[in-house]
C-alpha cells in the first residue's frame, strides 16, 4: 500500500531538531506493522500538498499550531482534506490531524475545558470498529493537546472518549478514522517532550504527565488498528 503523510508540525526548536520528524515517526509507526508499505511525506506547513491525490491513503500529523489560528497553510490543507474525503480515499488523523479533519468536514474545534493534557492516558473505546483487531475496551496512548473537537461533522460517530475529552476519536463510514492522541510518539520521545517543555506548563500538569510514564502507551496495538483501517477501506 502507498500512503502519504501530511506533516503539520510547526515546531522548529532545538528540541525538535534532535528527534526524528513527524514524517519519519509516522512512517516508522506504519512500517512497524506493515514493513512492505511505502509512505511519502508532504510538509503542509511549507505548502507542499499532493496534487493528484492518487495515494491509497493519507495520514495527517499533530502540531502545536491551532486549526483556528489562521496560519496561511491551514486553509489549503483543509481543502485537500475535503477533496480526499469526497473521493472516499481513506484518511487518518492524529491530534491536530484529528481536529483538522473534523473542521474540514464541518465539525468544530475549541479549547480544552480543563488543563492541557500531556503524557500517556487511557481512553475508552466507546464504539469499537470491526477492524480494531485485536479488540480492546480501552487503549493507552500519548497525549499532548490543549484543544479538542467539540462538535462532530455530520455523519461522524465517536469511537473513543478520554480524560477531559469526550470526542477522543471518530469515524465517518469506512474511510475516515481519527484520534486526539499520538500513536507515533515513542515512550522515550514523550518523556523527553515532557521534560523539554516542563517550564511551559502548570506544575500540576507536569506532575501528572511524569506520573503517567509508569504505564506505557500501546502504540503497536494502535498501529495495527490503523493498518487494518486502511486495508478495510480499500476493500469497501
Amino acid at each position: 500500500m502507498r500512503l502519504a503523510t501530511l506533516v503539520t508540525n510547526t515546531d522548529r526548536s532545538a528540541f525538535a531538531a534532535r528527534h526524528p520528524g513527524d514524517g519519519e515517526k509516522f512512517a516508522a509507526m506504519i512500517k512497524g506493522v506493515r514493513p512492505g508499505w511505502t509512505v511519502e511525506t508532504f510538509d503542509a506547513t511549507e505548502g507542499a500538498l499532493p496534487e493528484l491525490l492518487d495515494h491509497d491513503g493519507y495520514m495527517v500529523t499533530g502540531s502545536p499550531a491551532s486549526v483556528n489560528g489562521g496560519e496561511a497553510w491551514v486553509a489549503p490543507l483543509l481543502e485537500v482534506l475535503r477533496r480526499i474525503a469526497a473521493q472516499g480515499t481513506p484518511l487518518f488523523g492524529a491530534c491536530f490531524g484529528h481536529q483538522a479533519i473534523a473542521k474540514a468536514l464541518g465539525g468544530e474545534v475549541g479549547e480544552n475545558p480543563g488543563p492541557f493534557v500531556l503524557g500517556p492516558v487511557t481512553a475508552e473505546m466507546t464504539r469499537p470498529q470491526p477492524w480494531m483487531d485485536p479488540p480492546q475496551a480501552t487503549v493507552r496512548l500519548a497525549a499532548a493537546h490543549g484543544e479538542q473537537v467539540t462538535r462532530l461533522p455530520d455523519g461522524a460517530e465517536t469511537v473513543a472518549s478520554g480524560p477531559g475529552c469526550p470526542i477522543a476519536g471518530f469515524v465517518m463510514g469506512t474511510s475516515v478514522f481519527t484520534t486526539t492522541y499520538h500513536p507515533e510518539m515513542t515512550p522515550d520521545f514523550i518523556a523527553a517532550l515532557i521534560e523539554a517543555y516542563a517550564d511551559s506548563f502548570p506544575p500540576e500538569v507536569v506532575k501528572r504527565a511524569r506520573a503517567s510514564l509508569t504505564d506505557p502507551a500501546e502504540n503497536a496495538l494502535f498501529a495495527e488498528w490503523i493498518a487494518r483501517f486502511f486495508e478495510q477501506a480499500q476493500r469497501a
